[in-house]
């Protein structure tokens, strides 16, 4: 009875008080403080809180729900005006402070002093104000509760606005009260709070932050004088990078991290191989005059787009570190970093990412400008490329080459807000204080090894030279280079403080610079902690020998026999118990067991996946993505099947057997160049798993031309990467418009050159199982393109016998397969993928036995001699026709004429049967396309005019 009282007591009060607003931040910190020990509230609210639904202490944030629902219903009754003032006086001022603390949280970052050129604008926001709360300078030396701010639990308010502008409105600018777990938030806000700004440094840590500097500058300014007006992107103005990446390894080291890989662009990348990765400044200097030479063949590349790796001694242990290639394409390099990242992972059956740590640098003006950078925060907690969180390092040089971020760069407040949408903290820091940049990156780093998630360090400096040494930056920045042209260096500004706080004598930082540039002159490494290459103590490399130097023409026996193919089959059809398959599927399995038994023909589902199949059990692990890759957009390869009751998924190709490799299979997020540069990542990081990117369709790939551009068919002659990656691009003309008919096979074959990738456009089951057994068996590891097919995945006549894959290997070419008398024979189609056969139904059809059909199944490297050799058989031809469905300006027809000109009789003549020219792929009208059609097999087979099709 007198709880009841005491309860409707309370909410009377409740009801008649001015806490019937703005009371969430209060409350939520009172009862919190309820839930750790009831008797650290007063009486009345413990009996209010005791009459709160009970919820189950195991649970998380939601727990809390149903008491705030019921605080929020309180909240909205309607105050009484006769509420004693001096209590509502007290309530609502605590309330105030709370607010306001939690308004330097959210929105004290706008105002923090980040800016070393103190050229940013720093709005004036009323609720980081106390007056703005109510608050008033007779409050200033009044007790409060400081709820969860950290360090103290009560204090004066002035001693809170104290901590608050010193931790957030200081040198660094932290944003990460967007984050949704509570955990995360309270985390970052103790490792900010307790400190009440930067915490005061170790004089040793001090003294390596000035050394790191004069690294920094000292480099900078011995090949500015040295190569005068010769481009490097110089780090000057972002010196404070050097202490970030050095901090990150040593730290890491100490946290257990084995291997960091490092992805950036141009600025800055030469002081990082020098001062970071060890690089000896004789390399450096050769490649600055032109003496360099690139190891083994190709084209080379410039200097400020060449990788590195090394092995840094840490306190915690040896760090491989790995700095990627990468082109002039800026961002594209992150999702080639990750992918790199994810392979090591998975060698060292790293799991959670504490092994392995990506590191991406980003410029500002590309970091919000370049979509890539979307596409790999997309994936950063997805399954299939989940790294367990990168940390990225903003060089924030406040522009993008000549653009002002104010007004063009970008819509949004800061560059980085693209982050928030993977939830990932934000630390803002002025780059001219290393004590506070040291600050961030330890709590950066340790955030992503407690969170295993992404999180960004913005590193807000400048760049002394304009975007390079050639450059004149005063021409459209005026203002801004006007301050930069009298602005000390961050080593200066901090050799100063060390000098005035006592640390070091005011000679010392001279001698300093003074040491490092001998240093460069003696032309070895000026890293102390470089561990020498012959003593590298990484057991995780792989060796690349045997892969060197390999053709990929090479023959090698694919063919598995009939027993093995029944064995395969008995793992892959048995299903979980009680699993309830789709019938439609079910059909697909009973006619796969039937192909095993030879009492039907194969088909390229079954080859497909026997091929897979086949080299998990002989030690090849295989990673296949792709959107809808799981099931196939075509509805064939069924990898992932679901059960009917309760929609669980299951992958027979991963219970074959107990010994067999991994196989893993994604349906990716609706992204083509971030997940295509991410396998290549991975492919050019392990050369013993089969990678494979899929394609929806085969025009897909055109989002993602700059990886294939740039990375897969020309890594190998800039950088010496090789890459064993498989694109299965669906190509074809069923009449489905311009936009899903043509995988452009005709810009993958004018990359062709120097034998650096593959090209091949399938026709048979047994083709495709032999071409992705080839791909690893072979020692080569060249990328391979795969024109793949659509309708062919079901045509009646495009099947294999079980002896095509228990026999033989992948054909180049392959000849006619009618009984032809080959003197009869006076007209030769050379042609490539479905259209073949349309060729030859027609040719049935009208019965003509004069006509020779040979199919190129590759492509590229060109099978000049296997052609040569087939089309000797038939002496008496005399006319020889290329047949393809593309249009002429597009398909293999322009670059290939070279390759069949040579493989042809002398002076042989040959023609043209397709497509005329055409800006798009495909016509968009299925009765035009099936005129077309029928034109060009009928040209093709000489049964109208032949026409050149201009």
């Amino acid at each position: 009875m007198e709880d009841r009282v005491k309860l409707k007591s309370m909410q009377r009060l409740w009801a008649d008080s001015q806490l019937s607003g703005h009371n969430g931040a209060y409350l939520d910190a009172l009862y919190d403080r309820y839930l750790e020990d009831p008797a650290q509230v007063e009486e009345h609210w413990r009996t209010f809180f005791d009459t709160l639904p009970a919820v189950d202490a195991r649970q998380r944030e939601a727990s809390h729900t149903p008491v705030r629902e019921q605080f929020r219903s309180l909240a909205r009754r309607p105050s009484s005006r006769g509420a004693p003032a001096a209590a509502a006086s007290h309530e609502e001022k605590q309330i105030r402070v709370l607010q306001l603390i939690n308004a330097h949280r959210f929105r004290a970052h706008q105002i923090a002093d980040i800016d070393p050129l103190g050229l940013r604008e720093r709005p004036h926001i009323p609720e980081l104000e106390p007056a703005h709360h109510g608050l008033t300078e007779a409050d200033l030396d009044r007790i409060f509760d400081t709820g969860s701010l950290a360090g103290v639990e009560r204090a004066s308010l002035r001693e809170i606005l104290e901590l608050l502008e010193c931790t957030y409105a200081g040198h660094i600018g932290a944003e990460y009260m967007h984050i949704t777990e509570t955990g995360e938030k309270r985390w970052l806000q103790q490792r900010l709070e307790s400190c009440a700004g930067p915490p005061r440094f170790s004089d040793e840590t001090r003294q390596r932050i000035l050394d790191r500097l004069t690294a920094a500058e000292g480099l900078e300014r011995y090949l500015h004088n040295r190569y005068v007006g010769q481009k490097r992107f110089s780090l000057e103005g972002g010196d404070s990078l050097i202490p970030i990446l050095d901090e990150l390894i040593q730290r890491g080291g100490v946290h257990g991290v084995k291997e960091l890989v490092i992805g950036m662009a141009h600025r800055g990348r030469l002081n990082v191989l020098v001062n970071i990765m060890g690089k000896t400044p004789a390399e450096l200097f050769q490649e600055f005059e032109g003496r360099a030479g690139h190891e083994g063949s190709g084209s080379g590349d410039v200097k400020y787009h060449l990788g590195f790796s090394s092995d840094i001694q840490t306190r915690g242990g040896p760090v491989h570190i790995n700095l990627a290639f990468n082109p002039s394409h800026l961002e594209i390099v992150d999702p080639v970093v990750e992918g790199s990242v994810r392979a090591r992972q998975d060698r060292r059956r790293d799991t959670e990412g504490t092994s392995v740590v990506p590191v991406l640098i980003h410029g500002d003006a590309a970091f919000a400008g370049q979509g890539v950078v979307m596409e790999t925060f997309n994936m950063s907690q997805s399954r299939g490329y989940s790294t367990k969180g990168t940390v990225h390092l903003v060089v924030n040089n406040q522009i993008g080459f000549t653009t002002s971020y104010q007004r063009d760069a970008r819509s949004t407040q800061y560059c980085t807000d693209i982050a928030k949408m993977v939830n990932a903290p934000i630390l803002h820091v002025n780059g001219d204080d290393p004590e506070a940049v040291l600050f961030v990156t330890r709590i950066a780093l340790d955030y992503r090894m407690t969170y295993h998630k992404d999180v960004v360090i913005d590193l807000v400096c400048y760049r002394r030279h304009g975007h390079s040494e050639a450059d004149e930056p005063t021409a459209t920045q005026p203002l801004m280079y006007q301050s930069i042209k009298h602005k000390p260096s961050a080593r200066s500004l901090y050799a100063q403080t060390l000098i005035d706080a006592g640390l070091i004598e005011p000679d010392a930082p001279e001698q300093m610079l003074q040491a490092y540039r001998d240093a460069l002159d003696a032309g070895r490494s000026v890293v102390k902690e470089l561990i020498p290459a012959e003593q590298s103590p990484y057991p995780h490399a792989v060796d690349w020998k045997p892969y060197i130097g390999q053709s990929c023409t090479t023959e090698v026996n694919t063919a598995i026999d009939a027993a093995r193919l029944k064995q395969l089959w008995q793992g892959l059809s048995r299903l979980p118990e009680g699993f309830e398959i789709h019938s439609n599927v079910g059909k697909i399995m009973e006619n796969r067991r039937k192909m095993t038994a030879g009492a039907l023909s194969i088909d390229w589902g079954y080859a497909e996946t026997m091929a897979y199949a086949s080299l998990l059990t002989e030690g090849y692990p295989v990673r296949l993505s792709g959107q809808d890759s799981g099931r196939g957009t075509f509805f064939h390869r069924h990898a992932v099947i679901s059960n009917q009751v309760d929609g669980t998924p299951y992958v027979p190709l991963r219970n074959i057997s107990a010994d067999q490799a991994n196989f893993l299979v994604i349906n990716s997020l609706l992204s083509e160049e971030a997940v295509l540069a991410f396998e290549y990542g991975y492919a050019t990081t392990d050369p013993g798993t089969l990678v494979i990117w899929e394609a929806q369709f085969g025009d897909f790939a055109n989002n993602a031309q700059v990886v294939i551009d740039q990375f897969i068919s020309a890594g190998e002659q800039k950088w010496n990467r090789l890459c064993g990656l498989v694109m299965l691009l669906p190509h074809g003309y069923e009449g489905q418009g311009p936009e899903h008919s043509s995988a452009r096979l005709e810009r993958y074959l004018q990359l062709c050159a120097e034998q650096n990738i593959q090209v091949c456009v399938p026709t048979t089951p047994a083709q495709i199982f032999h071409l992705l057994r080839q791909q690893m068996l072979n020692t080569c590891r060249k990328p391979l393109v795969v024109m793949t097919p659509k309708s062919l995945l079901r045509h009646r006549l495009a099947v294999s016998r079980l002896e095509d894959m228990t026999e033989g290997g992948f054909h180049a070419v392959i000849p006619e397969v009618d009984e032809l008398d080959p003197a009869a024979v006076n007209r030769v189609i050379l042609c490539s993928g479905k259209v073949y056969y349309d060729l030859l139904e027609k040719r049935r059809e009208v019965e003509l036995n004069d006509v020779a059909i040979i199919r190129l199944e590759r492509l590229y490297p060109f099978p000049e001699g296997i052609l040569r050799r087939t089309l000797e058989q038939y002496p008496n031809v005399e006319t020889y026709i290329w047949c393809q469905e593309e249009p002429k300006n597009q398909g293999a027809w322009y670059s290939t004429q070279h390759h069949l000109y040579a493989s042809l009789p002398c002076d042989a003549p040959l023609e043209y049967a397709g497509r005329p020219f055409s800006a798009a792929p495909a016509v968009g009208y299925n009765w035009l396309h099936v005129q077309q059609q029928h034109r060009l097999v009928a040209e093709a087979l000489g049964l109208e005019s032949t026409g050149t099709g201009q």
